[in-house]
């Protein structure tokens, strides 16, 4: 996984029961999600197409800080599916601790917001990372 983003849980993202609202993480996922999309195809018009489901497994408190990590796990003709996950950094124990996870699909799209293809080499490498990978495992 590559590191993405580092978000600090303020008072103001705080429900009634003391945790950070859902939310507010869905949409800190969304976005480190979409710079890392945007990154990857060299392209600042990313747009989410779809998020799978999320299961928030630890509370997210006030000053607790979350490491936003990301990898691609597919590559389409536009799109990108990018898994996403959000750790707790617990700082006594110096660890970091899943909170949730998603994947997410990205399409790439013009100034008009219609999708265009991501470029053949861009698409070549990452397909070539995906296999190095695969084969790793």
């Amino acid at each position: 996984m590559h590191y993405v983003a580092t978000k600090i849980c303020r008072a103001g993202e705080i429900g009634l029961n003391g945790n950070l609202f859902g939310g507010t993480m869905l949409s800190w996922l969304d976005e480190a999600g979409a710079a890392f999309a945007g990154y990857l195809c060299r392209a600042p018009n990313m747009v989410t197409l779809k998020m799978d489901e999320v299961l928030f497994r630890r509370p997210v408190k006030i000053s607790h800080h979350v490491r936003i990590y990301a990898r691609v796990v597919r590559v389409g003709t536009s799109s990108l599916t990018i898994e996403v996950e959000a750790r707790r950094f617990d700082f006594d124990q110096e660890q970091e601790e899943l909170v949730c996870s998603t994947r997410m699909v990205y399409v790439k799209i013009d100034d008009q917001g219609q999708a265009v293809p991501i470029e053949e080499r861009l698409r070549a490498s990452m397909n070539q990372s995906l296999n190095d990978r695969t084969q790793r495992t």
